[in-house]
């Protein structure tokens, strides 16, 4: 990997470069079991842009699956992003490449993430020129992956936003957050026009994904939708055994 000054134009050396899938490989990278009520065939679509409304637990959740499943995943424009929940919804740490501050190069850079994995989170610095989402959604369709965008993608065939949170554990004033019930909101183009809506612990008490059974949804006022979830509360840890963290220079 390419060491330097964060933010300088470098090329990235991924896992790869990632052959073309063949014509037998599933159509879909897989998701945890939570999760597959709320995307068409259960699954991300290989070639398709996933929008989710901002950061959080969801975007990790998304990429745990094919992760645990054995794929390539990289992250950039994420230095927040928790290893520590992202290895307990079952993320593979040895291979997981980290670009926490690509900079002004993000879209090589993500173009080179593609080019080895077969799923890319990115968190895009601000409005994404049609051109630039033009030419890394040729970059997606060639190698089959799967791009995860948090934040606005026009022409996402799936978006997903958490329209509501609630947390267990506080009391009048005291206690410990230990839960999220969080209802997740998905839509989007073709197979995921149809608007999906699906109550999940975003996380349950033991850390991991799971769906809310209607009777275990707490009562009360939703929290604010700006809630720090664990995930986003929780920065990688340089030294985490297995964590791939890439600078680019």
């Amino acid at each position: 990997m390419s060491s330097g000054r964060p933010g300088a134009s470098a090329t990235l050396r991924a896992p790869g470069p990632r052959a073309v899938p063949p014509s037998g490989t599933p159509p879909g990278l897989p998701i945890l079991p939570a999760l597959r009520e709320l995307l068409p065939r259960g699954a991300l679509a290989r070639g398709s842009v996933v929008a989710a409304a901002e950061f959080g637990l969801l975007c990790l959740a998304l990429a745990a699956g094919a992760s645990a499943d054995g794929a390539w995943c990289g992250i950039a424009g994420i230095p927040e992003a928790g290893v520590l929940a992202a290895s307990g919804l079952g993320l593979d740490m040895e291979r997981t490449l980290l670009v926490p501050d690509p900079g002004p190069a993000w879209p090589q850079v993500v173009a080179s993430l593609l080019d080895g994995c077969e799923l890319v989170l990115v968190r895009p610095p601000g409005s994404v020129p049609a051109q630039v989402r033009q030419r890394l959604e040729a970059t997606l369709r060639r190698g089959r992956g799967v791009l995860l965008v948090a934040g606005d993608w026009p022409g996402a065939q799936v978006r997903l936003r958490v329209v509501s949170q609630r947390w267990t554990g506080l009391g009048d004033g005291h206690g410990r957050l230990r839960a999220c019930c969080a209802e997740v909101v998905a839509d989007g183009r073709g197979e995921a026009a149809m608007t999906r809506t699906r109550w999940l612990w975003l996380p349950a008490e033991d850390g991991r994904v799971a769906v809310a059974d209607p009777v275990d949804i707490p009562v009360g006022r939703p929290a604010a939708s700006k809630v720090v979830s664990p995930a986003a509360a929780t920065p990688f840890a340089a030294a985490s055994p297995g964590l791939r963290a890439v600078r680019t220079g």
